[in-house]
């Protein structure tokens, strides 16, 4: 019976850590494979969203959203402190959809995805059939 309870106990435990997407996660950069920023993922009014708390590239630090849509209230604004990620609901699945993402790079709005996969955070954006997944690392 202990066994089957200590069993128990380590499902219900992963299940809850592993549905766990809220905190600090670390992005790396495509090209380079170089830590780029820290973002913040947060439940705002029963959504997901995720604000960019610290760039991690010095040379990058001021950087500004210049390729951003001029209509879009981010353009010309700092990245750091920029809320890229917007409206995320969970599905029956346990991932969150139905949101978007920023690309502050290139001032790109995509559809997103987002789920976790172990310890790490899979992060989806994609146009149609065309789409790129990125592995976020979590911060301590």
């Amino acid at each position: 019976m202990r066994n089957f309870l200590l069993i128990l106990l380590l499902v219900f435990g992963y299940q809850t850590v592993s549905a766990q997407i809220t905190g600090k996660w670390k992005t790396i950069d495509d090209e380079t494979g170089e830590p780029k920023s820290i973002v913040s993922i947060y439940e705002k009014n029963g959504e997901i969203y995720g604000k960019v708390v610290e760039i991690l590239n010095e040379d990058r630090k001021n950087a500004k959203c210049e390729e951003c849509d001029e209509d879009d209230p981010r353009y010309m604004k700092p990245v750091q402190g920029m809320e890229i990620i917007k409206g995320l609901e969970k599905n029956d699945d346990g991932e969150y959809e139905d949101g978007t993402i920023l690309d502050p790079e290139n001032g790109s709005v995509y559809r997103c995805k987002i789920w976790r996969e172990g310890k790490t955070l899979k992060v989806r954006g994609y146009l149609a059939f065309l789409f790129r997944t990125q592995t976020w690392y979590p911060v301590n």
